[in-house]
């Protein structure tokens, strides 16, 4: 199997986890105004970084090194006064895309443990 680049894996891991919260908003509310917040306050880089630093104590040292190295990718200038959140979320979207295309077993581990983080 072809290898892809990690910010493929970021980009796939953006969208996975786009339509992860948007399952779970879509129970909640049928007010678009509602479910944008809903969902936007929970793609955003910020929660992202936060999730990160949530799950770091149970990655293995392959998902450290993926999650380094997706933290070092180049950044689009817009996004860079906040590098270091922005960089944070990357990475987890590289796990999150990796996951997806390598290990869905863990992915769910991981979506389960980070759940309740979710505030629903």
């Amino acid at each position: 199997m072809e290898e892809m680049h990690l910010r493929n894996y970021a980009y796939l891991g953006d969208a996975v986890w786009e339509l992860y919260i948007r399952e779970k908003t879509v129970l909640l509310t049928e007010n678009a105004k509602q479910l944008h917040k809903l969902t936007t306050d929970r793609v955003k880089a910020g929660f992202q970084s936060e999730l990160f630093h949530y799950i770091e104590q149970e990655l293995t040292e392959t998902e450290l090194e993926l999650a380094r190295r997706g933290r070092n990718l180049s950044i689009p200038i817009a996004r860079r006064s906040n590098q270091v959140e922005y960089r944070t979320a990357t990475a987890f979207e590289v796990l999150i895309g990796w996951w997806y295309k390598k290990d869905k077993n863990r992915l769910n581990e991981i979506l389960k443990k980070i759940d309740y983080r979710l505030n629903f």
